[in-house]
């Protein structure tokens, strides 16, 4: 029987070369898109499969249903690229694939259901690798802790533990910039790619880009470059981060003040946004703010008076009837629920974008949240009327704002008083 003879140079092409050598603990790339970064990392991965007889991959989305259209998608055709399809058996109930001939596995799962990843038993020699794609999805660090450390323990000396992470462009303030392309390590590497190193896109495809680049160039320098930031999808992009002063907003006409309250506690923290509004300017200034996993109602209240505002007026998440009760028994006399009526997260974002918002540069969870939030998308990438959950503990506080302005003052859903009665030297700590 004749045997074919592939080039894994001309499947795969040029532009990770470092990529798809690199041994260390953690390879990540940052591609625009185009960047072919999915595909190379299931060519890779499907190799070093067979290389590796020992070697098992586990393959991780934040939501579980998304990877069989995604990564299992991917692996397959790379199977069948490689000519490799009567070595693989691809399942979709349960979603996995198997290297026939060694037994070997790659399992799919969803940080939805964390329990089933920290439960993973291999029949065949170890799971050694990881592959996590879109990983800008993966919104807390704690998260990406969790999946790291379930690549472990002792391997065979003939195979190598590796965790690898691919995503889209994202805001420069996601934890992942800081953890592995901020930093010098030789355990890790860090890259970013874009459509130019894709030798399979033919004459119209390029042609999309230079449209962009001509007509677009905020969104050409982050989806065809490859470059930091969000190409499209943010909910504010009218806000920018000012440092300034209480004297700057003395002479101001209808300046008013206002907190709101989100509860949270193990996986959420609790925010507290602190804002000054100006109804004929339309502006928006973030002057502090309070961000807290784990805290107790007392821990709560505690913070709010060390941050000098037990006498504000606040406004909290109706959800947390309890707590509100409480915060009020401790001192908080201030403190009520802020009611939320059909689509009031709409109606606090429709309200808000038509302000400028300027945001303290100490209020950095603020800036941080504000620049990752995003309307969210279906399956097939079409946005959605809603913003993603996440990213959204400040802005929901913030959100409450709108409340006020769409009811009669003696019945209002959120406590805003004039700035006469602000401690002012509280504000300019």
């Amino acid at each position: 029987m004749n045997k074919e003879v592939i080039s894994l140079k001309e499947i795969v092409g040029g532009g990770y070369s470092d990529f798809w050598h690199f041994k260390g603990r953690y390879r990540v790339c940052k591609g625009s898109r185009a960047s072919k970064k999915s595909k190379t990392t299931a060519l890779n991965l499907i190799v070093r499969m067979i290389e590796y007889p020992l070697a098992n991959i586990l393959v991780v989305r934040k939501v579980y249903s998304t990877l069989k259209d995604s990564c299992y998608t991917e692996l397959c055709w790379a199977i069948h690229r490689l000519k490799m399809d009567n070595f693989f058996e691809c399942k979709t109930s349960p979603l996995e694939i198997m290297y026939i001939p060694t037994g070997q596995k790659i399992y799919f799962r969803g940080l939805d259901d964390p329990l089933k990843i920290t439960s993973i038993t291999v029949k065949t020699g170890s799971l050694c690798w990881l592959w996590i794609e879109e990983a800008y999805e993966i919104t807390n660090e704690d998260d990406f802790n969790m999946l790291d450390e379930s690549i472990r323990g002792s391997v065979d000396k003939s195979i190598f533990k590796q965790i690898t992470i691919t995503l889209n462009p994202w805001n420069e303030r996601h934890w992942i910039k800081a953890r592995f392309f901020d930093v010098k390590d030789n355990n890790i590497m860090a890259k970013s790619t874009n459509y130019m190193c894709n030798e399979w896109l033919d004459e119209s495809d390029l042609k999309v880009f230079e449209d962009m680049k001509k007509n677009n160039p905020r969104r050409y320098r982050v989806a065809g470059l490859g470059e930091w930031g969000i190409s499209e999808g943010l909910v504010f992009e009218n806000w920018e981060e000012k440092d300034f002063s209480i004297d700057e907003l003395k002479g101001e006409k209808c300046f008013e003040t206002v907190f709101g309250l989100d509860f949270g506690y193990t996986n959420d923290p609790t925010a507290l946004f602190c804002g000054f509004i100006n109804t004929e300017k339309k502006e928006i200034y973030v002057f502090d703010e309070l961000y807290k996993k784990g805290m107790s109602n007392e821990a709560i209240y505690e913070a709010v008076v060390e941050m000098g505002y037990k006498k504000e007026k606040i406004r909290a998440d109706s959800a947390e009837p309890k707590s509100i009760d409480r915060l009020r028994t401790l001192g908080l006399k201030g403190i009520r629920p802020a009611r939320k009526g059909k689509d009031s997260i709409n109606n606090g974002i429709d309200f808000l974008q038509d302000y400028k918002i300027y945001i303290s540069p100490k209020c950095q969870n603020f800036i941080t949240e504000i620049s990752n939030y995003t309307w969210d998308k279906d399956l097939n990438g079409k946005m959605l009327n809603r913003p993603v959950d996440s990213f959204n503990h400040l802005m929901d506080a913030m959100e409450i704002i709108e409340t006020y302005w769409n009811v009669n003052f003696c019945e209002c859903n959120l406590f805003i008083f004039h700035s006469s009665y602000l401690n002012r030297d509280i504000l300019e700590r």
